[in-house]
């Protein structure tokens, strides 16, 4: 009599994800250093402390429309790999796996990258040895716009590669461990932005700059008109990438304690949150400080210059403190959600097989943390972070309207699949959601300031389609 074989039993995801961690890791994703950053470089493109503000309310209605109408599939389809899945049921197994394969190339790595040296530049005003001049390296020369590329190594890029290492490690350890550091530090910049908000309308109240900014000044230019929308659209860039990441969520879906109810809260609360913080955030810099100070602010630093301007030269070491925490807990929760992504595509043997296995004890997909951490520190290497983050928003707006587009799709194709939350509004809203990201790809796409960034983002998702079927080839063997 033979013994049947035992099939060892498959590791499984700890739920350990709370409903407060989840909110926590939308809001904590979404708050980076571009709050405090790109301010500038939006009112340099629109000349209009008015426009300025109508860039970041816009950038938050479409986010805010985008994670109303992902709650749908979020609750239809609660596995980890979040818009990876979404696509490949409700589109096609290939729509899904370009997300996966720009995630992993650029999207999400990208951001971590450039994530990860705003940390590091942040940290050199306390410790000024640490510079971005490249000691061991060389200058790599391309055509305008991308320009002069310097790669190697600098004490800020070594430090950014050591923090991508640690919180690597830590998402390692376990779950539960990442999501208190999270939760924690989201509660944290969360307060230090609100507080910097408090400050600029109270105690930094400038009348000088009020009366500029909120004058006739105010809508310089002629006002908000037809016109100025394709202006409009191609600033948009900036603010657009710092409400960027509150998908993220629904990558770890399958470690949420109850993810069909959770994950769509969690998304239309902290959109919410982020874009109530961000508008107001831009309000205190115009009560704080002229327009041409925020448009000429040294490196862009406009929260920098704010505190300044209120308590002198201690405010550059709060503000350097402040975006240290926020940029180290933002990566925290994109190189937690990110590698559930490449988990999910390696279950369908579209990435390394082996990180399809969870870790024996600590249960993390530890082989895809691994995989996105090396290719992130080599995008810090590169010098490269920057001019990929110019076309990170054209092909994640692209993805962003195909998957609401799913969710008609699945109305259609599988009415009988069970939808724990409806997407509020529909049709409307998802088909308004779909429009605007729409417009903004295409404005993306024929503005002279974004076109070539646009076009470079829409040959490497391009790029997928082979890699794609190379996989799918080497599974069959």
């Amino acid at each position: 009599m033979t013994t049947p074989s035992v099939q060892p039993q498959r590791v499984e995801f700890v739920r350990a994800i709370s409903r407060l961690d989840a909110t926590a890791l939308v809001v904590g994703s979404m708050i980076g250093s571009g709050i405090f950053i790109v301010s500038a470089d939006i009112l340099r493109q629109v000349h209009s402390p008015g426009l300025m503000l109508a860039v970041w309310l816009l950038s938050g209605v479409v986010t805010l429309l985008g994670a109303l109408s992902y709650g749908e599939l979020a609750a239809m389809y609660p596995k980890a790999g979040g818009n990876y899945v979404y696509l490949r049921e409700a589109i096609s197994p290939l729509c899904g796996y370009l997300y996966g394969w720009t995630l992993f190339v650029v999207i999400q790595t990208g951001t971590i990258a450039a994530v990860a040296v705003a940390f590091a530049r942040f940290t050199s005003v306390l410790f000024p040895s640490l510079t971005p001049d490249v000691f061991l390296g060389t200058t790599l020369h391309f055509p305008a716009p991308i320009g002069d590329i310097a790669v190697g190594l600098s004490p800020q890029r070594i430090l950014a590669i050591v923090s991508i290492a640690l919180l690597t490690w830590i998402n390692v350890r376990g779950v539960r461990t990442a999501a208190f550091i999270q939760t924690t530090l989201t509660a944290i910049k969360t307060a230090a932005l609100a507080v910097l908000i408090l400050l600029g309308i109270t105690i930094g109240r400038n009348a000088g700059a009020i009366a500029a900014n909120f004058g006739a000044n105010f809508w310089a230019g002629g006002g908000l008109t037809l016109a100025v929308l394709p202006v409009i659209g191609a600033a948009m860039v900036g603010s657009l990438f710092s409400m960027d990441a509150w998908n993220n969520v629904g990558f770890a879906s399958g470690e949420l304690k109850n993810p069909e109810k959770d994950i769509p809260f969690a998304m239309g609360t902290g959109v919410l949150v982020v874009t109530t913080l961000y508008v107001l955030a831009n309000v205190a810099y115009l009560v704080v400080l002229p327009a041409d100070s925020i448009a000429h602010a040294p490196q862009d630093r406009v929260a920098t210059a704010a505190l300044e301007a209120m308590f002198g030269s201690a405010g550059l070491y709060i503000m350097a403190i402040a975006i240290m925490i926020s940029t180290f807990g933002c990566n925290n929760g994109l190189i937690l959600s990110g590698a559930r992504v490449y988990y999910a595509m390696a279950c369908d043997n579209l990435f390394f097989k082996s990180a399809a296995n969870l870790h024996p004890t600590f249960k993390t997909p530890a082989l895809a943390l691994i995989v996105q951490a090396i290719w992130t520190c080599v995008l810090c290497l590169s010098g490269t972070y920057g001019q990929l983050l110019n076309f990170v928003i054209f092909a994640a707006v692209v993805f962003y309207a195909v998957t609401a587009i799913g969710i008609f799709r699945l109305r259609r194709k599988r009415p009988d699949l069970p939808r724990p939350v409806k997407a509020p509004g529909y049709p409307v809203l998802p088909a308004l959601y779909v429009l605007l990201t729409g417009l903004i790809a295409v404005d993306l796409l024929v503005q002279d300031s974004t076109r070539t960034y646009a076009f470079l983002g829409l040959i490497l998702v391009l790029l997928g389609v082979p890699v794609y079927y190379a996989w799918r080839r080497l599974a069959v063997r």
